[in-house]
């Protein structure tokens, strides 16, 4: 995992230059909290999450919250990220300890450049269609 200042989001997509970029793929970002990852531990990027965020219990956002970073781009919470086997690989008994802390799968909504130290806005969901 390589720590960035700065990446550019891509509407539908991801981010620009992550493996995880792909249309068809659920989990487009990862974000999680610094507090998550000091209660267990680990530095960010340590879990593979895409954005690392202070001051936002991200665990706390249910699915079709949207969340705005910076000016332009917005994430819409589409589920929660199980720890798996993987986090074993780290340090053993992190996917234990990661259960309900890991952090949320999110989908691009509108794709834009992000910045550390961006400021992050929680908007209203989309109503679903009926």
């Amino acid at each position: 995992m390589k720590l960035v200042p700065t990446a550019t989001l891509i509407s539908g997509l991801g981010i620009e230059g992550d493996k995880h970029t792909v249309a068809t793929s659920d989990r487009q970002v990862l974000l999680a909290d610094q507090e998550a990852l000091d209660e267990v531990g680990v530095e960010p990027g340590t879990i593979k999450e895409n954005l690392t965020v202070e001051g936002l219990h991200v665990m706390g956002l249910p699915a079709g919250t949207r969340v705005r970073l910076g000016d332009r781009a917005v994430l819409e919470i589409t589920k929660v990220c199980e720890p798996c086997f993987r986090m074993d690989e780290i340090r053993m008994g992190l996917k234990e300890q990661l259960v309900g802390r890991r952090g949320m799968v999110a989908r691009v909504v509108n794709g834009g450049s992000i910045a550390v130290g961006d400021r992050i806005t929680l908007e209203e969901a989309e109503p679903l269609a009926s």
